[in-house]
């Protein structure tokens, strides 16, 4: 006998035309930030990044010569992927890159050759010169930025000269540039536009106490302008950075394992503040809030305050170095001992 060839059930059809419309639905949500026309992205927020590299050559020799799993080379292409996400997130993000030396702060991206108008889209001739071209079927634009991050890091290591007693990071110096120029792109921007500020700092050397004033003076700074700090640790905590986080609401992280710096900075970073709060990421750390004495630089829990400039000292001083107020200092009274009478013998 010969069976009846089952006949395709009557709704095949529906399902059919209803996954293909729902992956082209999906194609226009993919795409839609890529196709949306200027006049619909006037208003939208621009959403500035800057990344502050540690590239002091005393830490990092140290490292490679320890460990040589996680050089400086392989921090820098972490940071390159991290800047490439953060663009193609959205394209009215921007990306600012900044190496922290111990003898100088030196804007990697955007360099000398950047036009302002290149960081908009708007640059025309002079941003095709920059972007030569890329062999691998790379967006130009990135491939452009990588090379110059390179080159600049390149030249920046192999002309540093460390025969001086500076062997200290200029952290204080590249968070003060990098508030500059948050504050010069504000101003560059169209006028019906926002621009959302954060900086994240990823450090390897250990904190200089000698930076403690100028420090605060940049998270306060940063604070008042909205401006967001991260910080990444990679060696022994920072309590500077610990403060500066928690006072301007960023996030701070310190990496167990280096190799895997790339995943931390996808993960916890790469997201803005809105995104943070629906996300699950480590829980806050303890903030240590030990302030550094004005006399010797040392973090210290318990010491003296001068009333009029607020300098905080570890030892006592009746004159204050700072503005050279004298305190009268008011002595319990001396209490005269009592004269004992004589007993006269009868």
């Amino acid at each position: 006998m010969k069976r009846r060839k089952s006949s395709p059930p009557e709704d095949t059809a529906t399902e059919e035309s209803t996954r293909d419309r729902v992956s082209m639905a999906a194609r226009r949500l993919l795409l839609r930030p890529w196709m949306v026309s200027p006049a619909e992205t006037h208003d939208d927020e621009l959403s500035l990044l800057v990344v502050i590299v540690d590239t002091n050559p005393i830490w990092w020799g140290k490292k490679a010569l320890g460990e040589a799993e996680f050089t400086l080379s392989k921090c820098i292409d972490a940071v390159m992927v991290l800047g490439n996400s953060h663009l193609l997130m959205n394209r009215n993000n921007r990306l600012a890159v900044i190496a922290s030396h111990t003898q100088e702060s030196r804007f990697l991206y955007p360099g000398k050759g950047w036009a302002a108008a290149d960081l908009f889209g708007d640059g025309g001739s002079s941003m095709e010169s920059n972007c030569s071209g890329s062999k691998d079927g790379k967006y130009e634009l990135l491939t452009a930025i990588n090379d110059a991050i390179a080159e600049e890091i390149k030249d920046l290591m192999t002309k540093s000269d460390m025969r001086g007693q500076q062997t200290e990071t200029l952290l204080v110096g590249s968070l003060a540039k990098a508030l500059c120029y948050i504050n010069k792109m504000s101003k560059d921007i169209k006028g019906n536009q926002e621009i959302k500020s954060r900086i994240l700092v990823i450090k390897a050397a250990e904190d200089s106490a000698l930076q403690y004033m100028n420090f605060m003076n940049v998270i306060f700074a940063a604070q008042k302008q909205s401006v967001l700090i991260d910080a990444c640790v990679l060696d022994s905590d920072s309590g500077l950075l610990q403060q500066a986080c928690d006072i301007t609401g960023g996030m701070y992280l310190k990496v167990l394992h280096m190799p895997s710096l790339l995943q931390y900075l996808l993960c916890v970073f790469l997201p803005d503040q809105e995104q943070r709060s629906q996300l699950v990421l480590p829980p806050p750390v303890h903030v240590d809030y030990r302030a550094a004495c004005f006399c010797h630089r040392n973090l210290i829990e318990i010491g003296y305050v001068c009333s009029v400039c607020l300098s905080i000292f570890c030892n006592f001083s009746p004159i204050c170095s700072t503005c050279e107020t004298a305190f009268k200092i008011s002595l319990p009274p001396v209490m005269k001992a009592k004269k004992k009478k004589l007993k006269v013998a009868a």
